[in-house]
């Protein structure tokens, strides 16, 4: 089994995220989003389970500092923002075969490794 991370080396959810799989002896593929964007594809997949809304980091200090946080942005809108900007995007997102986690959630990855 192999897990695909989205995330930022910095972010704490994504280090909780690492250490969870490390220590289960699972491999994992770490996406640095400050080095490489999600996918058009990978980000569609995410959109699909949790909603395009609930992707978006609106408690993070990227979407502070880019002066959002009074934005009203449509649901059509926040695909092409995260594909430009991925820093604004809600991590961990974690991906093993067909199963999805967005954020933090130990008990979604312990299921998804059973």
């Amino acid at each position: 089994m192999e897990v695909q991370i989205f995330g930022t080396k910095k972010c704490r959810d994504t280090q909780k995220a690492l250490r969870f799989f490390k220590e289960r002896r699972v491999k994992i593929h770490l996406v640095d989003l400050n080095e490489r964007a999600a996918s058009a594809g990978e980000l569609r997949r995410f959109a699909q389970k949790f909603g395009a809304e609930a992707l978006l980091d609106r408690e993070g200090k990227r979407f502070q500092d880019k002066g959002l946080r009074s934005a009203h942005i449509t649901e059509a809108r926040v695909l092409p923002m995260l594909e430009a900007d991925p820093l604004l995007i809600k991590t961990p997102l974690v991906r093993a075969g067909n199963r999805l986690s967005l954020g933090s959630a130990p008990d979604e990855w312990a299921a998804m490794l059973s």
